[in-house]
């Protein structure tokens, strides 16, 4: 047997159904700490600056603190840190890993002859909501039809959305239970200016931490704090009339609908 026909498998963490943890973002959180930039890991691991960045967003989203913290530099600077919670979850994910291999060994010898390749398939659920935002629920204020829910993403950072009665108790939500936030980005809208009056339920302050335009819509990462990071999707014309510029202090607009709650 060639060693491409070996039994092999990777190890994939999940919170939820949400965003991952695997082998790719692990190594790209090891790249971080060695070479110090995110720029620089994203070349050793031969991906794109924005793919690289974009993992580092959705891991920071992920966790209840940062896994690495970066100062804005664009792909010609900047430096980046692996924060001790970065560097026990990469050990933790190295030690599963290791135990998964040892298993795999014993598997293989087990299945000699049999289609092994063929037992195993992803059950991963994968979502299109660009925005994943794990927090833990606030409060929950019940209605006749609809309850309102407010999920703590961090420190003065909180997020409400409407659900059915039936779903709140579908999904047994309570206060001090741990949660995800799914919004699309097309669904955050991003205002300049104070006092706005607006019907959107959610007004949340941040800084602009990048702007990526395409021919149609541009891209913008919003810092919200705790180490985590707010996608809008915008038109070009949008973003040009309001002049967005990395640095810059804007306020994103979600309305509760559309924000949607996944457990675990």
């Amino acid at each position: 047997m060639s060693a491409s026909d070996d039994l092999s498998a990777s190890l994939t963490l999940r919170r939820g159904a949400m965003a991952r943890v695997g082998l790719d973002r692990v190594a790209l959180v090891e790249a971080v700490a060695e070479l110090g930039s995110i720029s620089a890991a994203a070349v050793k691991l031969g991906i794109s600056y924005r793919g690289a960045w974009e993992a580092v967003q959705a891991l920071n989203n992920l966790f209840d603190g940062p896994l690495i913290e970066a100062t804005t530099g664009g792909k010609a600077g900047g430096k980046a840190v692996v924060t001790a919670r970065g560097k026990a979850v990469v050990t933790a994910f190295r030690r599963v890993q290791a135990e998964l291999d040892a298993a795999l060994v014993k598997l293989e010898g087990n299945l000699a002859g049999e289609p092994a390749r063929d037992l195993f398939w992803s059950l991963g659920m994968r979502t299109s909501a660009r925005n994943a935002l794990r927090g833990v629920i606030a409060s929950i204020t019940p209605g006749e039809v609809n309850s309102e829910v407010t999920l703590r993403l961090g420190e003065g950072v909180d997020i409400t959305a409407i659900l059915t009665k039936r779903s709140v108790e579908d999904l047994q939500l309570a206060p001090g239970k741990p949660a995800i936030a799914l919004i699309k980005s097309s669904f955050v809208i991003l205002a300049k200016g104070e006092n706005l009056r607006t019907s959107a339920r959610n007004q949340i302050a941040g800084l602009v931490s990048s702007r990526e335009d395409g021919a149609v819509n541009s891209e913008i990462g919003l810092d919200i704090g705790g180490g985590k990071t707010l996608t809008a999707t915008i038109t070009l014309e949008s973003a040009q009339a309001l002049a967005i510029t990395v640095g810059e202090e804007v306020t994103a607009l979600i309305k509760a609908p559309h924000v949607i709650l996944a457990v675990e």
